[in-house]
């Protein structure tokens, strides 16, 4: 039988009929229910073609229809037949209630209840259950069953992250976090984010892209001791002495057994975060279920001064790496050598690559010429790459992992010479992000307090832009991490010393052209109000790139303005500068010129 997308969704609705189910939901997740699966796990691609980072199927007896949201708009259409799915609104058509239209009371539906989160799970069994619908936690995954020529897990070994890495042994932090199960009212915890366990044993991997982690879950005790399950083939043998006393090891498919030893014990778990199946199997198995957040996110995110001092200082060589991108962009440019964004793309990685510290890029980069870059996630890897044009603007977001830190930076540059109305547009986003950068605030503020500081002027305009203004970012772990973001709906978390976060305003017009300016800060104590009656918090920009001062209508700029772009540009200036040399120390001289 040939492998096809249809006979795919064929062998699919065979099992489906084989266990007495109606519909069956495909997610992008896996079971660690993280931004990024490796390619073993990218059960979503394999049914239906589409290689969005967000999105779902849901398999019907006689059809079956893909859901994404508007990212992928356009992509969706590009990868997937129509003639097999129909189109979906993640936003507009939740799949809950997408079933409960298409099918009827005593209709079953299934799903692998790894790949969704508990609290996901309740939610729709329970909305299900008015319609008299069930939905079913299947005991095998009818895409494993029919994947053939399977791409294999990652066999790559565990790397160790000493303590003069990360700032402190895992023994501290595995005591630190002990404490927080016991405030929480628990025994233990079930940790199943990943960038949590990394965090917390003072390991890295490669198993997933872009997140240098290791696949695995693991059960922490109040007292400090742990057990991580995961693919005993990694491990290092000096494994041990890395992670201090108290760990022990075990292959991943004994976790389910190992449930049956918490009978009694109250288990802290975030329905967030851990999927469905391991919380069904704990409460099955007798556990007392605390729900609550992660307790890693909080100490995660909050970084001690070894994490800052890293993250300062692949910054000031990421930005070199950068700079030395956009210096040979200008020449070529100049010469009249126009490239299509994948060369481009590939172009900035190799200047990353020659930092001896790097390891690869923290997520996929945007390279988005002209109209593309209206896509706010664009990805040139999805279609046929577009081409430069004179004229008009480049969006480049991209970053990189390092062995002391994460980046992710966004600039948008001329190419040639750009009309009125784009640096308008340029200056006004370019207003917000000084205004973020430059907000203090009293501790205990949080994202949404401050997101309105970044849009005001476009606001002013009748613009606006349709995603966050800020993200968390973790050292050398996830570039989208929680539980800290700066966004009009984002958590009620405050913002806290240490914490990492980006500043990325934006705007896009379809068809037409997209900016973003984003810089990474950290959240540090204000020292400068002398007279504040309230312990003052404020953003110290990380990334040192300059931005394009080709963009910019100092009409529309305060004097304030200017004087913070000129300190901006000075400070890069000082910290790049003796990174680079000949050509590219005088484009950034040039580039950090004073308005």
């Amino acid at each position: 039988m040939s492998d096809t997308i249809a006979s795919r969704l064929a062998a699919v609705r065979g099992e489906m009929a084989s266990v007495g189910i109606q519909a069956f939901i495909v997610p992008r997740a896996d079971e660690y229910l993280g931004e990024y699966v490796p390619a073993h796990n990218e059960r979503l691609h394999w049914i239906s073609g589409f290689t969005g980072s967000a999105g779902g199927v849901i398999v019907l007896e006689k059809s079956a229809a893909i859901f994404t949201d508007g990212r992928y708009t356009v992509q969706v259409r590009q990868q997937v037949s129509d003639k097999l799915f129909e189109f979906e609104s993640l936003t507009d058509t939740p799949l809950a209630d997408y079933l409960a239209h298409h099918l009827v009371a005593g209709d079953k539906v299934g799903i692998d209840a790894r790949l969704h989160h508990m609290a996901w799970f309740e939610a729709t069994k329970h909305t299900l259950a008015k319609s008299g619908i069930d939905l079913i936690a299947l005991k095998q995954n009818p895409i494993d069953q029919h994947w053939r020529n399977r791409p294999a897990l990652p066999s790559t070994p565990i790397m160790l992250y000493s303590a003069a890495q990360s700032g402190q042994s895992s023994l501290h932090k595995r005591q630190q976090i002990g404490a927080e199960i016991t405030k929480a009212g628990a025994e233990l915890a079930l940790i199943t984010a990943l960038d949590s366990l990394a965090w917390l044993l003072n390991i890295r991997g490669r198993d997933v892209p872009h997140l240098p982690v290791v696949m695995g879950t693991g059960l922490l005790w109040a007292n400090g001791t742990m057990r991580f399950f995961t693919d005993m083939s990694k491990l290092p043998q000096s494994i041990d002495a890395q992670v201090g006393e108290g760990v022990s090891f075990y292959p991943e498919e004994d976790l389910a057994e190992m449930f049956s030893e918490l009978k009694g014990q109250k288990l802290l778990a975030d329905p967030h975060t851990a999927n469905a199946a391991l919380l069904l199997a704990a409460g099955h198995a007798g556990a007392e279920l605390i729900p609550g957040m992660d307790p890693v996110l909080m100490p995660k995110a909050c970084k001690n001064e070894v994490e800052l001092d890293g993250m300062r200082n692949c910054h000031v060589r990421d930005g070199a790496a950068v700079c030395r991108f956009l210096a040979w962009l200008d020449r070529e440019v100049a010469t009249g050598n126009l490239y299509d964004e994948g060369e481009l793309a590939d172009k900035l990685a190799r200047f990353r690559e020659q930092d001896g510290h790097y390891i690869e890029p923290s997520f996929d980069t945007i390279s988005a010429a002209g109209a593309n870059a209206a896509m706010c996630h664009y990805n040139h890897l999805n279609g046929k790459a577009a081409k430069l044009t004179m004229d008009s603007m480049y969006l480049v977001d991209s970053g990189g992992q390092y062995l002391d830190g994460t980046t992710d930076v966004t600039r948008t540059i001329a190419i040639g010479d750009v009309g009125a109305e784009q640096k308008k547009m340029v200056t006004l986003v370019l207003k917000g992000h000084i205004a973020l950068d430059m907000a203090k605030f009293p501790k205990g503020t949080t994202g949404p307090q401050l997101d309105a500081f970044a849009r005001q002027y476009l606001w002013q305009y009748g613009f606006d832009y349709d995603h966050g203004t800020g993200h968390g970012v973790g050292h050398f772990l996830s570039v989208h991490e929680g539980p800290q973001r700066i966004a009009k709906n984002a958590n009620s978390v405050p913002l806290l010393p240490g914490m990492i976060l980006s500043n990325e305003p934006g705007y896009y017009r379809t068809d037409g052209f997209g900016i973003r300016l984003e810089n990474l800060v950290e959240v540090r104590a204000c020292e400068a109000l002398a007279d504040a009656e309230r312990e003052m918090l404020e953003f110290n920009a990380i990334t040192l790139i300059p931005f394009d001062l080709r963009l910019l209508d100092k009409s529309l700029m305060t004097r304030d303005e200017i004087d913070w772009l000129n300190r901006y540009h000075k400070r890069v200036y000082q910290a790049v500068s003796p990174l680079l040399h000949e050509h590219d120390l005088a484009w950034l001289k040039h580039a950090t010129r004073a308005i």
